[in-house]
């Protein structure tokens, strides 16, 4: 009984974190802006930067809707739970957090080179330095700009002013974990109700996330921060990797596995 109430304590924890995080931010008079500039993962260019974004964008969640925590903290505590049974909560919370910050410095080095190789371009077609900043701090181009195509600038804005939110690639660091630990075990969910092995589920759901951060055709909607994911699920696998034959799964786990 005792492992069962370590993880449950230390899943009840990050949850209440976000928790709290995500009604200051929605409901506290006068928060909103405060919180997403403070707390929120920005660009490190952008004024808003701060280094300890990296990890505390992890507790930070959509002022959009309840959705996006809600999910978040449903995949930490039923994905969660029976790796905290076997690991504890220091090792849970160790893997947690250098997942969710791998994922932060990965989803920021891709968003680094997409920016600046957009900015070089800017620069070889004559836009000066100026301009470009002016383009960042208001939203709206110089003349100049007009022969870039809309989107690409866009991207560009984006980039910059765009904060990156959510707990997501922490938990895809759990979902690895999960799958390379129970791979087996069967997941039965909401959109495909059909159960399947979590070792063919989790690596289809890394590679759509994949396929949409290349292309930019995003499966499941926009503003969806594909290669934070990717980021947390490829610590993930690596900090599994080197963990590799230290932990003993429980015999209940090996067969039919547990549904999530």
């Amino acid at each position: 009984m005792e492992p069962v109430k370590r993880s449950f304590n230390a899943i009840v924890g990050l949850i209440v974190v976000n928790a709290i995080m995500f009604l200051i931010t929605m409901y506290a008079p006068g928060m909103n802006k405060v919180m997403f500039e403070t707390f929120a993962l920005y660009y490190p260019k952008n004024e808003h930067f701060h280094y300890w974004q990296l990890v505390t964008n992890m507790f930070m969640h959509s002022d959009q809707t309840w959705m996006h925590i809600v999910f978040n903290m449903y995949g930490l505590w039923a994905f969660g739970t029976p790796l905290l049974e076997l690991w504890g909560g220091k090792r849970f919370l160790f893997f947690y957090f250098v997942a969710g910050i791998g994922a932060a410095l990965i989803y920021t080095f891709v968003n680094y080179y997409q920016f600046n190789a957009i900015y070089d371009d800017l620069l070889a077609a004559g836009i000066s330095a100026a301009d470009i900043q002016h383009l960042l701090s208001t939203g709206r181009g110089v003349e100049a700009l007009l022969v870039f195509p809309e989107e690409k600038l866009a991207t560009f804005y984006y980039l910059f002013n765009t904060p990156a939110v959510g707990a997501s690639g922490a938990i895809y660091g759990v979902l690895v974990a999960f799958g390379m630990t129970y791979p087996n075990a069967k997941l039965a969910l909401i959109f495909f109700p059909v159960p399947i092995a979590a070792k063919f589920f989790i690596p289809a759901l890394i590679a759509m996330d994949l396929f949409s951060g290349v292309t930019g055709v995003s499966i499941f909607g926009g503003g969806i921060a594909h290669f934070a994911h990717i980021g947390g699920a490829i610590i993930g696998f690596l900090l599994m990797w080197s963990w590799r034959n230290k932990t003993r799964v429980p015999e209940y786990y090996h067969n039919d596995g547990a549904e999530a």
